[in-house]
């Protein structure tokens, strides 16, 4: 019994409860508990369990309770694993789920062979060290004009991303001539784009994590820019495609300062992006500038889709307004960060991240809700394409 995984059920659904315990009886390596009643109660099970814990929740009623649920026992339980249920998924639904922290979702009816492998999956869970997750998106922030914010952009936006999601995120300056990211965040690295690039070959996991400079206690590592103009002339387009797919297998997401040039290797960046940040703000050259990229990017074939429109120093009262924009380059605007002047030039005067100087302010909370959205966004294509059948055949 010792070896078997303590496996609690949470359901107001009688016959939902009745097929659970049925299936979970015929597994071998689960150790059916009492069933509970209620959230408190289940929480409270869960927590005086010392060993590897499964916890099946039953979303088909009280949603949100069940959601607050599943981030208490995220938080509380380090030694369990949660598959959530519905009778009604969404994609909308499955997000919140895992964004909460339940690790598989199954949907109601249960079918037998779905369950078994989800119950699998969480299983192998334990046993690995460091799950693959093999998911790894690279973003590039991109204009064609400097002095726009993109630096600021890529570098709060990793940072918020490192917070929100608790995975490895790198940020890469590549901006070889005059690069920034080290500034804005008071970095003193030891190595470089260079180095690494030198390197390539050796690259492993604990090699990346010591080698990149790790930005105070986050799961945010950054590659600065090379520190002379020399290094950066024999660094090859092919070379930057390696270098991403090596950090891919360490990092969930990559991001991307790229220069405002379209010389050889920054094109071999944005061909290698799974997302664009074009980033433009409301006045007319800007947006001649935008206009000219996303004609460049669709000569060299990259899908619309790709591109997102970041308007930066947004103002409501602006002479042109967002109708003008998305007229002007035939293309939403995906994201608005509102100007704010004073917090923004603090934060760069400090080397420090504007939400760590105000976390209140409304860049700040821009930053945040955009790297939220990125990646519910990215979640949400990863998992459409999984759970597009089982929906279509409830």
């Amino acid at each position: 019994m010792s070896n078997k995984i303590s496996t609690l059920i949470l359901s107001d659904e009688f016959s939902t409860n009745e097929v659970l315990k049925l299936f979970v009886s015929e597994f071998d390596k689960l150790d059916l508990l009492e069933q509970t009643k209620d959230s408190a109660e289940s929480l409270n099970k869960l927590s005086s369990i010392s060993g590897k814990s499964i916890f099946i929740v039953d979303l088909s009623t009280y949603k949100q309770e069940k959601l607050d649920l599943i981030l208490k026992v995220t938080q509380e339980c380090k030694n369990c694993k949660i598959l959530a249920l519905s009778d009604n998924p969404s994609v909308d639904l499955i997000i919140q789920i895992m964004r909460a922290g339940a690790r598989e979702f199954v949907p109601i009816p249960i079918i037998k062979n779905e369950l078994f492998e989800a119950i699998n999956k969480i299983i192998a869970q334990f046993e690995e060290v460091k799950p693959k997750t093999n998911k790894c998106k690279i973003i590039s922030v991109f204009s064609n004009k400097g002095g726009i914010g993109k630096t600021s952009i890529a570098t709060n936006l990793a940072l918020e991303l490192s917070k929100l999601t608790k995975e490895n995120v790198a940020l890469i300056d590549l901006n070889f001539q005059m690069g920034d990211i080290t500034t804005f965040l008071d970095l003193k690295p030891s190595f470089n784009i260079s180095y690494m690039l030198e390197n390539i070959d050796k690259i492993n996991e604990t090699f990346l994590l010591s080698t990149l400079e790790r930005y105070k206690n986050t799961s945010l590592y950054v590659l600065a820019d090379p520190p002379y103009f020399k290094q950066a002339d024999n660094i090859q387009p092919k070379q930057i495609a390696k270098l991403f797919n090596t950090l891919k297998d360490t990092f969930s997401y990559i991001i991307i300062d790229a220069e405002a040039s379209f010389d050889g290797k920054n094109i071999a960046a944005l061909d290698n992006s799974d997302m664009i940040l074009l980033v433009t703000v409301a006045n007319l050259p800007a947006l001649r500038n935008t206009q000219r990229c996303l004609e460049l990017f669709e000569r060299l074939g990259y899908d619309k889709n790709k591109t997102k429109i970041i308007v930066n120093r947004y103002m409501e009262n602006d002479e042109i307004k967002d109708a003008d924009v998305e007229k002007v380059l035939s293309k939403p605007i995906y994201w608005k960060i509102p100007n704010n002047y004073f917090a923004m030039m603090s934060a760069i005067n400090k080397g420090v991240p504007v939400s760590v100087l105000n976390s209140n302010s409304n860049v700040s909370q821009s930053y945040k809700c955009l790297a939220q959205n990125i990646s519910d966004n990215l979640l949400r294509e990863n998992m459409v394409k999984k759970f597009e059948n089982i929906l279509t055949n409830q």
